[in-house]
């Protein structure tokens, strides 16, 4: 496996921002929204979203209503999140120094936030908790810390019924703890790490069974201890599931007795389910940074990792860690990463980027960069490319007749798009919906090709997307 610092390539769109404590969830095979966590000493309220195929981050626009009449969950960081079918569910956390027990769920077909009633055993409030999803209904959480104690209960949640279970279990049963990870592998929940009471950090791994209600287990506890190179003791660190592995990342430990320092991770460990023992990941490249409360996702073959913190600093990178094979490893080593500017890679805690964009060194360079992200080859004025002509772009003239409504005919198709592009240029990145983001790009398309194949028309061009 290879690491690889993402790099202006592989995205376009709104990047998220620094932060660490967030959660970063797979909503089925089409996007991985972000949500939350804590950054220059604030909690976060954004979403950010990944869209696997078109590889582009947006921020959409979000509607809904809580019972205070917020339209969505208060900032937080240190919350559960876990995805059924289209909805991204969401319990607690912490902001400031409370700790949070509401209950949110987001569509993400219709992005509509709605607080939840639920009903049954309700968990306290609590943050550092772990959760995993049992199959395309239920949701498991484990532990946490109230901020008086550590936790070690077990919560069910129906999300049809919305009706939280207290698991009632015998027999051992792993210390209480929070930090750590919960991931259902088949029909066991596995816990591993996080801190304990008293403030030890643990490196124990649990099996919980009894959790599938046609199976008619008794639900009970199993320590395993596995073969191969298992994982230092730690917390904050993440447990992804891809394909017959649990690929473990990053965290922090103590540095032993003599220590007053915690120490960040960087390794990756894999638990093979097949041979069924830890193994220690060989990869090659320069590694990320040591971090803990980071995120990581799976996309296909790929692992894709977000921010976290190193005890000083909150960062904002993304890196890639991809099969020997895959096409993100064969980049050229012989010219320089064009690594991505359009976030701050890392902040302090005083909240001074440690490292900001490069300011371009030449007019061109703006739209050479949309050219590349948009596979726009420009280099000669014999270049081919494939050219939506405007007024054969039917989804451009949808769009913009209705948007124009009633205010103009929509005999008049030229004013409609003249409309649409002032809309545009009003708009914030964020308001743009996602279905705009076609008929916008290859408008913005015939506007470089105009401009540096067809040299005319420019400043009445330019004109329509000032700013």
């Amino acid at each position: 496996m290879h690491w690889v610092k993402a790099d202006s390539s592989d995205f376009s769109g709104n990047l998220p921002l620094p932060r660490s404590g967030h959660t970063a969830v797979n909503v089925g095979k089409s996007k991985v929204v972000i949500f939350g966590g804590f950054a220059d000493r604030r909690f976060l309220d954004d979403i950010s979203v990944y869209d696997i195929e078109n590889k582009l981050w947006f921020t959409p626009y979000c509607t809904g209503s809580g019972s205070d009449g917020q339209a969505g969950p208060s900032p937080r960081a240190f919350h559960v999140a876990v995805a059924i079918d289209c909805n991204m569910f969401i319990f607690g956390g912490r902001t400031g120094s409370k700790r949070l027990g509401d209950f949110w769920m987001l569509d993400t077909d219709i992005w509509q936030w709605s607080e939840l009633t639920s009903y049954g055993d309700l968990p306290s409030p609590r943050e550092f908790a772990a959760a995993s999803a049992i199959g395309n209904r239920k949701i498991v959480m484990h532990g946490g810390w109230d901020g008086k104690k550590w936790l070690s209960d077990v919560y069910i949640l129906d999300t049809i019924s919305l009706e939280w279970m207290e698991l009632s279990i015998s027999g051992s049963a792993p210390p209480p703890r929070c930090g750590h990870s919960a991931t259902m592998v088949e029909k066991r929940l596995l816990i591993f790490g996080g801190r304990g009471g008293g403030g030890p950090i643990m490196g124990d791994l649990w099996a919980l069974k009894g959790l599938i209600e046609e199976e008619n287990e008794t639900p009970g506890w199993t320590q395993l201890k596995l073969p191969g190179q298992a994982p230092s003791p730690r917390c904050g660190h993440t447990v992804t599931s891809g394909g017959h592995y649990l690929l473990l990342f990053g965290g922090h430990g103590t540095g032993g007795w003599l220590s007053r320092y915690d120490i960040y991770h960087n390794d990756c460990i894999i638990l093979d389910r097949v041979s069924v023992q830890w193994k220690l990941l060989t990869t090659s490249n320069a590694l990320p940074l040591p971090r803990a409360y980071h995120s990581m996702t799976c996309i296909g073959a790929r692992y894709l990792l977000f921010g976290g913190f190193d005890g000083k600093s909150t960062f904002g990178d993304l890196w890639w860690l991809v099969p020997e094979d895959d096409s993100i490893a064969k980049r050229l080593v012989s010219a320089p990463p064009d690594i991505l500017s359009e976030s701050k890679s890392v902040t302090t805690l005083s909240g001074s980027p440690e490292s900001s964009p490069k300011e371009s060194q030449t007019e061109q360079a703006p739209i050479l960069e949309l050219q590349k992200r948009l596979g726009i080859s420009i280099s000669s004025s014999k270049a081919q490319v494939n050219l939506v002509d405007e007024m054969e772009d039917k989804e451009l003239h949808e769009l913009s007749s209705r948007l124009a409504g009633e205010t103009l005919p929509t005999r008049d198709q030229f004013a409609c798009i003249q409309a649409l592009r002032d809309h545009w240029r009003r708009s914030s990145e964020s308001s743009i919906q996602l279905q705009e983001l076609g008929p916008l790009l290859r408008d913005y398309q015939r506007l470089i090709i105009h401009k540096y194949l067809l040299d005319r028309g420019w400043r009445k061009c330019s004109s329509c997307w000032k700013g």
